[in-house]
């Protein structure tokens, strides 16, 4: 099939640093060329990619050292491009949210759009409610859950190459904390559920502009507690070491999370993961198997207690089984395949 990925601009693909939406687009991406597919990626000309890049921004928005930039009007471009090329591509899968309603509404049914983020926001049902043609992916059934009448064509839970991360067959003593500082992902309640289980916890994160607040109210006062070491932002690179060295994954997040990438990056190290249950997680986390799902600090505190009772081998066997890049490109080929192909895309008149 000839099938375009259209990528949000925020983030390299894949990021250099932190970033989820990207970091799949491009496991997919690399994982449908590999199943013998001719993909376009459309993103910022800092991707790496297998498949044939069509760059329509210097570089991602985030690391770009200018002062003064606009999202939306890089969007606006891209989206251009994508439909003045639309008729050679079999499929647009769209990975940006909703921008791209408007422009395609002639085209909506050979395209397919992920919807990466919350679905909670206040302005979204108007949206969907006004283009209800484009087929819709969720990335767990939980998410649809504020969009009951969406139209819903699939879910696909995130997967990711199986080469990417090393499999560490034991820990090394200490709890990780992984991602963003922020109040919906509990860095502090991290910090107390190491701190009740006297275990040493790293944080690797970055933190945000608008998160600066709250990191420097809530957070920096936690980091002088000598369990605790704050990593800082890190890349693919050094998520192997950092996650493998884990002797479990802390996912303590007070928010309907989509997904959760961070947990089956975990898994692919055979890392545990100790997970809220909220949002996506008893949808990623097989309770007793790949890690326990909690409600409470002191479920979690016993958590650790009982990690010697899991497999890391059996855990990182799960995610090939669950969470490859392939079984993720095989699930979407199988929606791309039944939209209509009767006929090449081409330009409304």
């Amino acid at each position: 099939m000839r099938i375009a990925q259209v990528a949000p601009l925020y983030e390299a693909v894949p990021p250099k640093l932190y970033g989820g939406t990207e970091r799949v687009v491009a496991h997919l991406t690399d994982a449908l060329v590999g199943l013998g597919h001719d993909v376009t990626l459309f993103s910022s000309a800092d991707a790496q990619t297998l498949g044939k890049l069509a760059p329509v921004r210097d570089q991602a928005i985030r690391l770009d050292p200018a002062p003064l930039k606009s999202d939306l009007a890089a969007h606006l471009t891209q989206l251009y491009e994508v439909r003045r090329r639309a008729a050679e591509f079999d499929v647009i899968h769209f990975h940006t949210d909703m921008i791209q309603f408007p422009m395609f509404e002639d085209l909506a049914e050979r395209t397919i759009t992920t919807l990466h983020g919350r679905l909670d926001l206040k302005d979204l049902p108007e949206v969907y409610r006004r283009w209800p043609q484009f087929p819709l992916v969720s990335i767990s059934d939980d998410q649809r859950r504020p969009l009951p009448f969406g139209n819903w064509a699939a879910t696909v839970h995130h997967g990711m190459s199986t080469e990417l991360y090393r499999f560490s067959p034991r820990g090394e003593g200490y709890l990780a904390f992984l991602g963003r500082i922020s109040p919906e992902k509990r860095p502090d309640r991290a910090i107390a559920i190491a701190t009740a289980a006297g275990r040493s916890l790293r944080i690797a994160a970055k933190v945000d502009n608008a998160d600066r607040a709250y990191f420097d109210a809530a957070i920096e006062p936690l980091l002088h507690n000598p369990l605790v070491r704050f990593v800082g932002e890190i890349g693919d690179s050094e998520k192997s070491a950092f996650l493998g060295g884990a002797d479990a994954l802390l996912f303590p997040i007070d928010w309907p999370e989509p997904f959760g990438l961070v947990m089956i990056e975990a898994m692919a190290c055979g890392t545990p993961v100790i997970a809220w249950d909220n949002g996506s997680v008893p949808e990623v986390v097989e309770d007793g198997v790949t890690g326990f799902i909690v409600r409470s600090e002191a479920e979690a505190r016993e958590a650790v207690f009982r990690l010697p009772e899991l497999d890391r081998r059996a855990i990182r066997a799960r995610f090939e089984e669950r969470f490859s890049a392939v079984a993720m490109a095989r699930r979407y080929l199988e929606i791309y395949q039944r939209l209509p192909q009767s006929a090449p895309l081409t330009e409304a008149a």
